[in-house]
């Protein structure tokens, strides 16, 4: 029997131990199709009708990323795949202007919170349409994951915000399962970003890093069946599944393929700031 193991084998192998990110080397042909698969992807799995949306995140957004802003108004924010753009609706009355970086045509807005919104399209190859120092604050929540190339748009976060100014990421942090395969409730291509890289592609980018934490434990997610609001639309539950999260037990595994392995906190949220 050949029990030799092939490049691609061992690659894959590198992948699930966290030690290279599935995708961030990819081939310019690579990342095209990519791009063609996950352009409507998360359009695809949500509710068609805009009055059945709802936004899952409020308080999680605010107590590991808005509350650590400066208490000021923002001249431009960028969206990163944001969507209908609900996660500015706490910010919106402070905010000037308000673009949405956005692949899929099925979400479009006029306005949040009062402040109008302006769609700009993405490119497959991650470079963003929008000159260096263009924003005071980027969010990109839960995007980055559905995206082979992250190293490069991290590194065009940091060029397209001013100095001085400030990016939230949130991302999870395991695998999300065997890529390769179908799973249900996810795109086909999105898997998470271990950890340890992430740090590692934000500090390469440049940026200052203001705020770490650890969130979304799996036990707390569950509540989600039982709970009206949905539970990190809860302030006390956002704040338990933080408290939970930051306890010194939980190993940082990448690929969590047995049951046990999954209690960890699934995603990381950075606040971040571009030095002056």
């Amino acid at each position: 029997m050949n029990t030799q193991l092939s490049a691609n084998d061992i690659d894959i192998d590198r992948c699930l131990l966290g030690k290279k990110l599935y995708g961030d080397d990819f081939t310019p042909e690579e990342i095209d199709a990519w791009f063609r698969d996950e352009q409507e992807g998360y359009y695809n799995l949500g509710p068609k009708n805009r009055s059945s949306h709802r936004y899952l995140h409020h308080a999680l957004d605010w107590m590991h990323g808005f509350s650590a802003l400066p208490r000021k108004s923002f001249r431009h924010v960028l969206g990163f795949g944001s969507a209908c753009g609900d996660e500015f609706l706490p910010i919106a009355s402070g905010v000037s202007r308000i673009t949405i970086l956005e692949p899929s045509d099925g979400f479009v807005v006029k306005d949040i919170g009062g402040t109008s919104v302006e769609y700009v399209k993405p490119a497959p190859n991650g470079r963003m349409p929008f000159a260096d120092g263009s924003f005071d604050l980027i969010t990109c929540l839960a995007v980055l994951h559905h995206i082979p190339n992250v190293s490069v748009v991290i590194g065009e976060i940091f060029r397209c915000l001013e100095p001085g100014g400030f990016a939230l990421i949130r991302e999870p942090v395991s695998s999300m399962g065997d890529w390769r395969q179908p799973r249900k409730g996810l795109t086909s291509r999105e898997r998470g970003i271990p950890l340890s890289l992430l740090r590692k592609m934000i500090s390469q980018a440049g940026f200052q890093v203001l705020r770490e934490g650890p969130c979304v434990f799996p036990l707390t997610s569950r509540l989600n069946y039982f709970l009206k609001p949905p539970v990190f639309n809860s302030k006390f539950w956002t704040y338990a599944d933080g408290v939970v999260s930051r306890l010194p037990l939980w190993p940082e595994r990448y690929h969590r393929a047995r049951w046990f392995h999954k209690f960890a906190p699934s995603c990381a949220f950075f606040v971040l700031q571009k030095s002056s």
